[in-house]
């Protein structure tokens, strides 16, 4: 068994019994699931707990080989998923996505807006390039795949109401604010806003609406920039991480009252279990998702 396949193993043990007669595969049998960013970090392991609870899982990322190793692990521990790459911030990405669903499984009953990525600047020195390009990533990209999958969500007959949620993915620098990232944390503080929206509209449709801020998680967003990490989005290179200094601090999670960063899978299990029927009355809310840092 390699390692990515004991690891879905294992969570598949720890996250199957959340309730009674709620076993493992159970928690979102054939629901369809789209998650975006799904190639790395939180996106690829919500798609592979989703997978391994029985969701039928829509894979995309900008990178068409993460796309289909995400869609690999998945198929190869039993589940259903199709891998659907693009660039999210493409304008007719939403529609793309939206109708591949349809096409391949007929409905659509979860959204993960996950994908993104930093690029930092203090704000006397960012460019009007590089703010926008933020904002299209984490709130226009969302806006749009919604608004194309609104059609199959406004469902008005009750019985097709079925377990449903949207849920965007936001970041305490939306909360609180962070130097460097005006960008960053001006385009997830308008997630939460979107999303409190999108409860209230799509609410009498049975559809919940949640938001998750993460803090510092392990992923390529906040390892060592001088690893040389990047992602090319419009042509543009955008170097990913933080530097090593900040990193090799030893008081860097002093004020975590875990200690610790989280790591992706602990991060990905919030996701599942927001989209999940046990989650069933919470729609509209923030998930702060750090450990205990901030409060």
């Amino acid at each position: 068994m390699s390692g990515a396949q004991a690891r879905v193993s294992q969570l598949k043990n720890q996250l199957g019994v959340f309730g009674s007669g709620v076993g493992p595969g159970q928690l979102l049998k054939g629901e369809v699931t789209i998650i975006t960013g799904a190639g790395n970090g939180i996106g690829k392991m919500a798609a592979i707990i989703a997978g391994a609870h029985g969701a039928h899982v829509v894979v995309s990322d900008l990178d068409p080989q993460k796309t289909q190793e995400t869609v690999d692990t998945i198929k190869n521990n039993g589940g259903s998923a199709i891998g659907v790459p693009g660039d999210v911030t493409a304008k007719d990405f939403g529609e793309t996505v939206v109708k591949a669903t349809i096409d391949a499984y007929g409905k659509i009953n979860h959204i993960v807006n996950n994908a993104g990525f930093t690029a930092d600047k203090m704000l006397h020195t960012m460019s009007d390039d590089i703010w926008n390009l933020i904002l299209d990533v984490h709130c226009t990209a969302p806006f749009r795949i919604v608004r194309a999958a609104a059609p199959h969500l406004r469902l008005k007959d009750p019985e097709k109401h079925e377990n449903r949620c949207i849920i965007n993915i936001s970041s305490t620098s939306g909360i609180h604010g962070n130097a460097g990232q005006i960008n960053y944390s001006a385009a997830k503080a308008a997630v939460t806003g979107m999303t409190k929206t999108i409860c209230k509209e799509l609410g009498p449709f049975n559809v919940r609406c949640n938001c998750i801020a993460y803090g510092s998680i392990d992923t390529r967003l906040t390892q060592a920039k001088e690893d040389g990490a990047s992602i090319t989005v419009i042509g543009q290179k955008i170097a990913l991480g933080i530097p090593a200094s900040m990193r090799a601090n030893p008081q860097a999670n002093n004020d975590v009252p875990l200690r610790r960063q989280g790591n992706a899978e602990e991060a990905a299990a919030a996701i599942v279990m927001l989209l999940s029927p046990l989650s069933s009355y919470i729609s509209g809310h923030t998930l702060e998702v750090t450990g205990g840092r901030g409060i």
